[in-house]
């Protein structure tokens, strides 16, 4: 739950700080001058960029959330099993134990999502977070077309 709250006290900044930027560029874009309508209207599409990046990371966020539930209704939850260090360093050889389990279970059934959701899961604990995160998005989407 922490970390939830930190993490929309983080989109309410990002959402802060994207107005007061959409506001200083309608000002450059009203000035007569070719250089701040030139700069006012690159700012707007750089706001436009990010107002469109943390749309998809929210709702990725949420699909996850969505999914996680589903699986812990089922009792399906991946567990953390992982010992950490004080630093919160995953132990190497039990991630990697985890996660040669998760990814035999989703070779054994490439088309459920359960599977491919705990196969991001493991990736996340190993430390791939890209991996993790592509992992994730096929999970999501393989939901979606059930």
């Amino acid at each position: 739950m922490k970390n939830k709250i930190w993490t929309w006290v983080m989109i309410v900044l990002v959402a802060i700080i994207m107005v007061s930027a959409a506001t200083s560029a309608f000002r450059f874009l009203m000035v007569d001058d070719l250089v701040a309508r030139l700069l006012g209207a690159g700012t707007l599409v750089i706001v436009a960029l990010g107002v469109w990046f943390l749309w998809h990371a929210i709702f990725f966020g949420v699909r996850t959330e969505q999914l996680g539930k589903i699986l812990e209704a089922e009792d399906a939850l991946p567990e953390d099993t992982v010992e950490r260090s004080p630093a919160g360093r995953p132990n190497r050889g039990q991630a990697d134990e985890q996660f040669a389990r998760f990814k035999a279970e989703a070779e054994a059934d490439p088309d459920d999502w359960r599977v491919w959701y705990r196969l991001a899961y493991a990736y996340d604990i190993a430390g791939d977070r890209s991996r993790a995160r592509q992992t994730m998005k096929q999970a999501i989407q393989m939901h979606r077309q059930r």
